[in-house]
């Protein structure tokens, strides 16, 4: 299971009501891709619909879509949004990573 905090669920909810696709906007997409300086990074993207073989969960309003070949490595994650004087943005803390890059925005399984 996928955990996004209080903090995360206002940002998403900022983001798609902010956004010039929020009318088509119907969830955020969190996906895993090959990339960052670790092996793995992760994305997230606004999306009109989940795809046919998409995982959605939702969160207070929020649906996120999980793709098969993400969903096992982002099992038990928890995503938070900080916001701090060095900036602004998601923090994924995952049980899976056994190397991260200091940037936080990358990892390896």
């Amino acid at each position: 299971m996928l955990t996004l905090t209080d903090n995360a669920i206002k940002a998403i909810h900022r983001f798609t009501s902010g956004s010039d696709s929020a009318g088509s906007a119907s969830g955020l997409r969190i996906q895993i891709s090959g990339g960052g300086c670790s092996g793995l990074q992760y994305g997230l993207k606004l999306e009109e619909a989940a795809a046919e073989d998409d995982t959605v969960l939702e969160y207070d309003g929020i649906k996120v879509f999980v793709d098969p070949g993400s969903l096992p490595m982002i099992e038990g994650t928890s995503v938070d949004f900080v916001e701090s004087i060095e900036g602004s943005g998601f923090k994924f803390s995952n049980p899976n990573a056994k190397n991260a890059c200091s940037c936080g925005n990358s990892f390896s399984a």
